[in-house]
């Protein structure tokens, strides 16, 4: 196993460098940083753009700069922001937990839901059930994860008004200020993670239900299951060790390559709920035509991209002893 796993690492870090090639590439093609000034009236001096060109590095070619951004980036100097007070180092350390809070909590709900849903309507195969469950799937897979969101945060803002009291938080990540104590402040967090975390996990459990309840009605029906039950195992042996170990192989899959689907939702989601995350740092680093700073966000979601599919690969040897093998 120990083996198999340094195969895989070794096989990410050339696909990481090509990622932030390809991202430090393609951010120097989404606009240009001096259109702020350029649309100033009256317009700045030359000068002061020539300044401005040089402090961002515009005035290198594109390799020497890329070669400069990366070696900062190992230094976690991620480059000049248009806004020449702000780190962007600091700024994304800052925002990072924030999105991945909601993101780890809304994959591990999303999980165990489609798991334990996709399992039972597999089981249970055509019953008034599994018709329930599908009609549910297909819901959530039809809505926008932007109009859950607003639905979702207006029923809470509703639920509120009803009862006259903030009991459901519908705005930002934390209180401000915080409250006192450490048990305050994690059950602040927390409540405010209620929503977006429903938001975001609805729209993956759907789509994931469906691959397990699809894995787990093909694995049911192998031989090798039918091998098993003829054999006289229990039959919560036969589910759980032979069945859902092998089911859980697509749904593995399924999620890191939904990774990249999952943080287009968290900025999503973050813009509704207005949290400070990183989807919020995107937005504004767009508007700002902030160069580095998009190239910087692109570069943690291709990392954290190809960190989960490096978990998923891992997560196949643990499921199918055959894979590391060979």
């Amino acid at each position: 196993m120990l083996l198999y796993a340094v195969r895989r690492i070794v096989i990410s870090i050339p696909i990481l460098l090509v990622s932030s090639f390809i991202v430090f590439w393609l951010g120097t093609l989404s606009g240009n940083p001096l259109t702020p000034l350029l649309l100033r009236n009256p317009p700045p001096p030359q000068s002061v753009l020539d300044a401005e060109a040089a402090r961002l590095h515009l005035d290198e070619p594109l390799v020497p700069r890329y070669l400069a951004w990366l070696g900062g980036v190992f230094r976690g100097d991620f480059g000049p922001s248009v806004i020449a007070t702000q780190d962007i180092g600091e700024e994304l350390a800052t925002r990072f937990w924030v999105t991945m809070r909601l993101i780890i909590v809304a994959m591990i709900v999303a999980l165990v839901l489609a798991v334990l849903v996709g399992v039972y309507t597999a089981v249970k195969q055509y019953s008034k059930s599994d018709y329930a469950a599908t009609f549910i799937g297909f819901l959530f897979l039809a809505m926008p994860s932007f109009w859950l969101a607003i639905l979702l945060k207006q029923g809470g803002i509703d639920f509120n008004t009803i009862v006259g009291d903030q009991v459901i938080y519908t705005i930002g990540a934390s209180s401000i200020p915080p409250p006192d104590g450490l048990l305050a402040r994690v059950a602040d967090v927390a409540g405010h993670m209620v929503l977006p975390t429903i938001a975001l996990a609805l729209i993956s459990y759907a789509a994931w239900s469906r691959f397990t309840r699809a894995s787990m009605l093909e694995t049911l029906n192998s031989d090798y299951v039918r091998l098993a039950r003829a054999k006289g195992l229990p039959r919560r042996t036969v589910m759980f060790r032979h069945a859902l170990r092998t089911a859980l192989i697509p749904l593995t899959t399924v999620t890191a390559l939904d990774m990249a689907t999952i943080l287009g939702g968290a900025v999503i989601t973050e813009t509704v709920f207005q949290w400070r995350g990183l989807g919020d740092f995107l937005i504004e680093s767009i508007r700002q035509f902030d160069t580095y700073a998009v190239t910087s966000w692109l570069l943690i979601s291709a990392t954290i991209v190809i960190v989960l599919n490096l978990v998923a690969d891992l997560l196949y040897g643990v499921l199918d002893p055959r894979i590391r093998y060979a």
